[in-house]
């Protein structure tokens, strides 16, 4: 039997249990039993009372096992449409000092999302002073947005705003926890759930046929619950709370009878198209189909237009076809009443039933018609898409899931009601500087994603999770405060090269902090005043090498003889910039050579070479028959009262005096300066020549005389 599923259709009015054979891809209906509640313990698909349902699940069970000669432990069930709420909902976060780096922080943002779903949620069912509290079963991304535009992906993506936009499925604990405890009353397990609308979609509209835009209704004797298919997948579920229920009471109401009188009226007639009734007075009459529908129009009218209300606003317009299933949807004239409300041509609503079934075999007869749809679809969709329940312990406390699909760390973190946003760490606190008198922002690091541990291995928040598994969320480590030295904030302040007498420099700006000088390591700190002064002119790159005492030396070499001002430009220090010469206020640019020639000291002779001024006579004579040039100062050079030799070097801003000689004519006497006569040697007369005539020593001599002493 390994291959018989037992399942059990929970409903309003009645609990339906059958066992189904499966093998392959089709399916046999082996048995079933049906057994209706004594008392109203159940209302709108929901337990009311876990006591009486329990008991009538195990007396379904009971049958079966007797029927059968088998023992049921395990059952599959579904939850009731009408129990599932979505949200809609959208989530920004500010990443300019946050980005999102990589999958793990998409995947919070959109956890993030996930519970302000499920506190939106909470507060609706707040306001309405509901304490239902739902468990998220799924969501589904409907787009990311980068700055208000769309966009495929926010992974490595920068920019000022993030935002991810979800639709999630939630479904109230306490469907759940009822069933559990009413299964657990009656000794079986839950092997599987699903949701009626799923149950009843999954035979009907298989996948092939979900391309197209249809709607299943399964009207049952509290609820009407909806599905709709479009573009190849379920899109919505919704849930009327109007049903069997609201016929079955017009009934009573037009007809005077009791609610299970009217009960049997509305099967008997829907079956024989007749039926004989006796209401409260007494009083027997026999009724046909077309009375009873003509006596509860207004009720038919009003259970279609409220389908008809939900469906559309589901979908945002009229399906392309309506199917019905359930007890429910045999209501007279409801499949007319409701194409009318949806413009539909009459042949795009019908009711479905057993028949509909594909690859489906009764060893039993069933009931014709649609009420037999869920019951089946239950076994087939809790066998294809078994939803299970599952255990594991968040930060040491118990949590509970809903299967519905492959559960991952992310969902754990949702049902434990761990706080995504507040499990990141805090960025580090940002720093406020002025750089050149402009205010500028530090921004701390970032702080981490928190540290997700599954059975004490660092996991992601995507890694699926099975029954039993320990999981443990560390807050992320806060971020820092900022660590930015000042060369990485100026390092748009290029430097550049530049010569001086043949040796490279590098100009750098000057870094001040505070107004001190700095280092390009200096790490910042809040409220620093940080200032760049560029060097841009030549005296400012001397003072910044230490070499503006060169400028003082750039003033003119200036002496005054008799009073008049002389200026000794090529003794004057000379600065160039490209060999051409340089103003102290002088533009600096890349690759320019500097050279500096510092001033030199001028002798007098200098200073008269310069003037063309001779400052001697030369006289050439012939003596003793060789030649001898004679010279003799002509004027003489003073500062103050001090004569200067032509070698004295002459000082800046030098006051001098020229004074001319008396006699400037050589006579005879002035050629002992430049010859040498030894006295030791004369002896006897001595005769003086001067061009072989006589001559004293007074006699003046001309260029060329030739002199002789004789002796």
């Amino acid at each position: 039997m390994d291959n018989t599923i037992f399942a059990l259709d929970i409903g309003t009015r009645s609990v339906i249990g059958l066992l189904l054979e499966v093998n392959d891809q089709s399916y046999k209906l082996v048995d079933y039993v049906i057994a209706e509640h004594k008392e109203r313990s159940m209302l709108d698909g929901q337990i009311h009372d876990v006591v009486l349902v329990s008991q009538v699940i195990n007396d379904v069970k009971k049958e079966l096992e007797e029927r059968h000669n088998l023992t049921l432990d395990k059952v599959c069930v579904a939850a009731a449409g009408r129990a599932l709420k979505t949200k809609r909902t959208t989530i920004t976060k500010e990443i300019d000092q946050h980005p999102l780096i990589n999958k793990e922080d998409v995947r919070f943002l959109e956890l993030s999302a996930v519970q302000q779903a499920q506190h939106h949620l909470a507060h609706e069912e707040k306001d309405t002073n509901s304490q239902t509290h739902y468990y998220c079963v799924g969501y589904s991304v409907l787009q990311y947005k980068l700055d208000d535009d769309i966009i495929g992906s926010l992974i490595d993506q920068q920019g000022q705003r993030a935002e991810v936009e979800i639709i999630a499925t939630f479904l109230p604990k306490v469907v759940v926890e009822s069933l559990l405890a009413a299964l657990q009353r009656a000794n079986l397990e839950m092997a599987a759930l699903t949701l009626e609308p799923i149950a009843a979609i999954n035979v009907l509209i298989p996948e092939s046929m979900r391309r197209l835009n249809v709607a299943l209704v399964d009207i049952g004797a509290g609820t009407s619950d909806i599905a709709l298919t479009d573009e190849g997948t379920i899109t919505a579920y919704g849930m009327v709370a109007k049903a069997g229920d609201e016929i079955t009471e017009a009934i009573s109401d037009y007809y005077l009878l009791d609610f299970n009188e009217a009960e049997r009226v509305k099967r008997q007639i829907t079956e024989f198209g007749e039926a004989t009734i006796t209401d409260i007075l007494g009083f027997e009459q026999s009724v046909s189909l077309e009375d009873v529908t003509k006596a509860i129009a207004p009720s038919i009218e009003q259970l279609a237009q409220h389908i008809a209300e939900e469906m559309i606003t589901l979908n945002n317009r009229s399906p392309k076809a309506v199917m019905l299933v359930g007890g429910g949807s045999l209501t007279p004239n409801l499949t007319h009443v409701l194409a009318k409300k949806l413009s539909l041509p009459i042949n795009r609503v019908a009711t479905r039933g057993t028949e509909a079934i594909p690859n489906l075999e009764a060893q039993v007869d069933i009931p014709e018609g649609p009420a037999f749809i869920t019951p089946i679809g239950i076994a087939i969709a809790a066998k294809q898409n078994p939803v299970h329940y599952i255990s594991v312990t968040v930060n040491d406390r118990a949590v509970r899931l809903f299967d519905m699909k492959q559960l991952t760390v992310g969902d754990c973190l949702l049902a434990a009601g761990v706080y995504i946003e507040k499990m990141y760490g805090k960025p580090g606190m940002a720093y406020m500087v002025t750089f050149n008198k402009q205010n500028i922002t530090l921004p701390g690091s970032h702080g981490k994603p928190p540290r997700v541990l599954l059975n004490n291995e660092l996991i992601n928040v995507d890694h699926p999770i099975k029954h039993g598994d320990q999981l443990y969320v560390e807050k992320g480590q806060d971020g820092v405060e900022p660590h930015v030295t000042i060369e990485e904030m100026v390092d748009t302040y290029n430097s550049f090269s530049i010569t001086f007498n043949n040796e490279t420099y590098t100009i750098k700006p000057t870094l001040k902090v505070n107004g001190y000088v700095t280092s390009p390591d200096y790490i910042l700190k809040d409220h620093d005043d940080i200032t760049i002064e560029e060097t841009k002119t030549l005296a400012a790159w001397l003072q910044s090498v230490g070499k503006q005492s060169l400028l003082a030396e750039l003033s003119s070499y200036i002496v005054y003889l008799d009073n008049q001002k002389i200026e000794l430009s090529s003794f004057s220090a000379q600065l160039k910039v490209n060999n051409k010469k340089a103003t102290p206020n002088q533009a600096l640019k890349a690759n320019d050579t500097i050279t500096f020639k510092p001033a030199k000291k001028a002798a007098v002779s200098d200073l008269l070479n310069l003037l063309d001024i001779k400052a001697t006579k030369k006289l050439n004579v012939i003596f003793n028959d060789q030649k001898v040039e004679l010279e003799k100062h002509i004027i003489s050079v003073y500062l103050g009262e001090q004569q200067l030799s032509l070698s004295d070097l002459v000082a800046p801003e030098s006051k001098l005096t020229l004074k001319q000689a008396d006699d400037q004519a050589f006579i005879f006497q002035d050629l002992f300066r430049f010859v040498s006569i030894d006295i030791s040697e004369i002896k006897g007369n001595v005769s003086i020549l001067k061009n072989s005539q006589p001559a004293t020593f007074l006699d003046p001599l001309s260029e060329n005389d030739v002199i002789e002493i004789k002796y």
